[in-house]
């Protein structure tokens, strides 16, 4: 079997999409594995699903620094010492300097729980209902020095209904997070995402396609690692 690609999951909380990506890679034929979970906050639950799923973790709590530049060299040591290949950021809460961003450049993904570029930042579900958009999703793209900003790599877009409230809405396209996350993964460790004119193409030159989650649907067989 040839080297699977090796991952570093940053978290900051419950690790939702970390325990998603868990979930793919115990799969030997998914072409990835977890080297790395680390956590800037030592309560994070994230960190016990990996520690049920025998995978490293490191706690590197960002208050014990004295800048953020220091922050990120302790995060870029542990992941290089865990030989990991390619970072997800999975709910991680901390802005990530531009030189680490460098450092990992078109090796560091995130997922956002919009369709990008729309809603960067906090408070997603509630500003979409603000704004009576009909579609939200999600986003899985390459990080770049800007906040959720860089190539998108995979979107799924979820229906906005009239009943919705923020949590409602945060629920079901966490459903399309779920199954993204992996996907984009995959695609990447198989080595059929290229950068062209900072835009994601297929290795056959497609673009990724967004599929729709119906309200009613919990799974997609499209993204299914």
């Amino acid at each position: 079997m040839a080297r699977r690609l090796k991952l570093g999951i940053l978290i900051s909380g419950r690790g939702s999409n970390l325990q998603a990506l868990i979930d793919a890679c115990a799969d030997p034929g998914f072409p990835a594995e977890i080297a790395l979970v680390v956590s800037n906050k030592a309560d994070a639950k994230g960190l016990e699903r990996a520690a049920t799923a025998s995978i490293p973790t490191r706690v590197i709590d960002h208050r014990g620094f004295a800048s953020r530049t220091e922050f990120d060299s302790a995060l870029n040591d542990a992941l290089n010492d865990a030989a990991v290949d390619l970072v997800c950021l999975a709910g991680f809460m901390r802005l990530l300097g531009a030189e680490f961003v460098r450092a990992w450049h078109d090796r560091l993904i995130n997922i956002h729980p919009s369709l990008l570029p729309a809603f960067r930042g906090l408070h997603t579900h509630e500003r979409a209902l603000e704004a009576g958009v009909k579609l939200t999703g999600c986003t899985v793209h390459f990080v770049r020095a800007d906040v959720d900003n860089g190539p998108i790599i995979v979107q799924a877009a979820v229906p906005v209904l009239d009943t919705d409230t923020p949590d409602s809405l945060a629920a079901r396209v966490l459903v399309a997070e779920h199954a993204c996350y992996p996907a984009a993964v995959r695609w990447i460790a198989e080595d059929r995402v290229s950068i062209v004119d900072d835009r994601v193409v297929l290795r056959d030159g497609s673009t990724p396609e967004a599929p729709v989650f119906s309200p009613c649907v919990t799974t997609t067989r499209r993204y299914t690692p």
